[in-house]
């Protein structure tokens, strides 16, 4: 015999079962730390993130530029353009302020190569230093007697090439050569020549001084005239006649 079901029974004792849930006391216990459980993380997340974004905001605001490297610094080198008879030996006179005829800046580290008598009388060299990381970094002075006055800057250029030969060298394979006129504070007047070479860069400054011609000279090969120009800059300007 079949047994038949009333849906109205399934359907009155399910609604008997879930009416006995909601009315029982757990039930509230239960869904509250349910939901409190759900969202915990999600906010322990964003508490985390803010805290992250606030650190590394910190850290950008107390974190100055890199630091860049130290300005080198300059001595002064005070020559006195002495004849060669009255010459005081290797490198003598150089610390002699008070008969100083000329200064120029040095950089620190650069070391003196000592002028003999001899190249003093041939070509006039009064003083020379060097970059001892690359020895053709250098700066030099040469100096003429019986020049009261400059003449015309291409004739000055070509009579110092004429007893330079690595000017000569320099001047007849330059890209260009560039010259002008610069006159000091008290209205001397200098000439001052750039020869951009093919391996190399060469500044000059020159004036009368004293019935003198001083001719001072920075010289530098390509890749270190590219690491160093604003030193190499520096040390051309600071070139000028005392006394």
């Amino acid at each position: 015999m079949a047994t038949t079901f009333s849906p109205s029974a399934l359907f009155s004792s399910t609604s008997s079962a879930a009416s006995k849930t909601q009315i029982s006391p757990k039930t509230p216990h239960v869904s509250i730390p349910t939901t409190t459980t759900t969202n915990a993380k999600p906010l322990a997340n964003a508490v985390t993130i803010a805290a992250t974004a606030a650190a590394a905001a910190a850290l950008v605001l107390t974190t100055g530029p890199p630091p860049t490297l130290a300005e080198p610094s300059f001595g002064v080198y005070y020559g006195t353009a002495a004849s060669a008879a009255n010459y005081g030996g290797y490198g003598g006179n150089s610390s002699k302020k008070d008969s100083a005829e000329y200064i120029y800046e040095v950089p620190e580290g650069w070391k003196e190569r000592l002028v003999s008598k001899v190249e003093k009388g041939t070509n006039g060299t009064d003083s020379e230093f060097y970059n001892p990381k690359k020895r053709s970094e250098r700066e030099y002075l040469t100096f003429l007697a019986g020049f009261p006055k400059l003449a015309p800057r291409d004739v000055v250029l070509n009579n110092l090439a004429l007893s330079d030969v690595g000017l000569q060298d320099l001047i007849s394979t330059a890209d260009s050569v560039r010259s002008e006129d610069r006159t000091d504070e008290k209205g001397q007047l200098y000439y001052v020549y750039e020869i951009d070479g093919a391996g190399a860069h060469s500044l000059i400054s020159v004036t009368c001084a004293k019935n003198k011609l001083y001719a001072h000279f920075v010289n530098a090969p390509t890749p270190e005239w590219n690491r160093d120009q604003e030193t190499l800059k520096r040390i051309h300007e600071s070139f000028k006649t005392v006394g």
